[in-house]
């Protein structure tokens, strides 16, 4: 199982990599704005999702909107 970016790169653990758009947080009035860079990604079971901190708070990402650093 392969968890590609949006340029179809291969993802592994601890890999940095960047938004590509502006994602609203569900529940949550916070943006996190495009070209955010997110270091030290980890990968889940499925390969539609992508765990994550950003600034302090624990993420779930999806692959399609990140493109390797």
């Amino acid at each position: 199982m392969d968890t590609k970016d949006s340029n179809g790169t291969i993802l592994n653990d601890g890999d940095s990599v960047i938004l590509i758009k502006d994602l609203k947080l569900k529940g949550s009035s916070q943006v996190i704005k495009r070209g955010t860079v997110v270091k030290k990604i980890r990968l889940t079971d499925d390969e539609n999702e992508i765990d994550c901190k950003i600034n302090g708070s624990s993420i779930v990402l999806r692959p399609e909107f990140l493109k390797k650093a």
